[in-house]
């Protein structure tokens, strides 16, 4: 689609704001897929995009292995805790299955997207296998162990991408034209481990799903321009970029069927500067990569809750005047 497209297009990852639409909150986003529905649908009617997407909620999956959440009424959830602290632990944990405890609310937004009458590309949400494994063992202790017992943390990659294969296997199932696979871990790595234990997993999950019709766009917000060799050693053809790289520069190194998208600073552009000001920074951003049409505009991860939707709207003003 993008890249036969004739206009520029725009995959802000924005769930969450539509529950200024809504007047629900996080916490029931997160937890009922009609909740969700609801959010995604009413930013659909007011910014009629080819796209739908479910929201991004990493510490679902790692709930479903067991890990224990902090919640409130109005963050995503995030893990607390360590499940994972030895190798033993590691080759007793078991693996979930897709549709075990939240998981289920995203598999269900997704079948409940596609009947959206506008027909948009419905993309579901999932996190990405090392991301997956870092908060399982701890984000920082999985860093430590890719050095200090790399067989630790293969045995949680190995579980953690044999659940992630399954979980994107029920998206297609469920009816999802393709997924947004987060992994913001990976791009703390060197480009040696992200490629080692991170691009070699992801793949293989690819392999599995990949046709033609379902696509996997891989999300790093934390990878900078020395990492993209190793993101491209994935295979993948669609990648999503957070403000650390540098997308001009990125552009200029993949070929154009490659599409790139990023990387407006959810914060920092959406929640913090004036719409005036958004729309110059996304002017801008459209102007640097004017001669690439596959650059896809887009925020550099998901937009929180507390974005006024007057920043939204100063966004697709940016989109509309090229």
């Amino acid at each position: 689609m993008v890249l036969a497209s004739a206009r520029r297009l725009a995959l802000p990852i924005t769930t969450y704001p539509g529950l200024a639409l809504t007047g629900a909150t996080v916490r029931a986003a997160v937890n009922d897929p009609q909740v969700q529905f609801d959010a995604v649908a009413a930013l659909h009617e007011r910014y009629p995009t080819p796209f739908a997407l479910s929201a991004m909620d990493l510490s679902a999956e790692a709930e479903a292995f067991g890990c224990t959440l902090h919640v409130s009424d109005n963050e995503i959830p995030s893990v607390t805790g360590r499940l994972v602290t030895n190798l033993e632990q590691a080759r007793k944990l078991p693996v979930p299955q897709p549709g075990d405890r939240r998981t289920a609310v995203y598999l269900e937004t997704v079948r409940r997207l596609k009947q959206l009458p506008s027909r948009p590309l419905v993309l579901g949400g999932c996190i990405g296998p090392f991301s997956l494994a870092s908060r399982l063992v701890g984000v920082s202790e999985a860093l430590e162990l890719t050095l200090a017992e790399p067989d630790l943390i293969q045995v949680v990659l190995e579980k953690s991408a044999e659940f992630l294969t399954a979980y994107a296997r029920a998206f297609k199932a469920a009816g999802a034209d393709g997924l947004i696979m987060a992994e913001p871990a990976a791009g703390l790595l060197s480009p040696r481990g992200l490629s080692a234990y991170s691009s070699i997993f992801v793949k293989r999950i690819a392999a599995a799903v990949e046709d033609g019709h379902f696509a996997l766009i891989l999300h790093n917000c934390a990878a900078r321009l020395l990492h993209l060799p190793a993101i491209l050693e994935t295979g993948l053809n669609s990648f999503h970029f957070g403000a650390p790289m540098d997308l001009p520069a990125a552009l200029s190194k993949v070929g154009p069927e490659v599409v790139l998208c990023g990387n407006l600073d959810p914060a920092g552009v959406f929640c913090q500067l004036a719409p005036v000001e958004v729309t110059a920074r996304a002017a801008d951003l459209l102007a640097r990569t004017a001669a690439h049409r596959n650059y896809v505009l887009s925020s550099g991860c998901d937009v929180p809750a507390s974005a006024p939707l007057a920043s939204l709207d100063a966004f697709y003003a940016a989109l509309k005047g090229q």
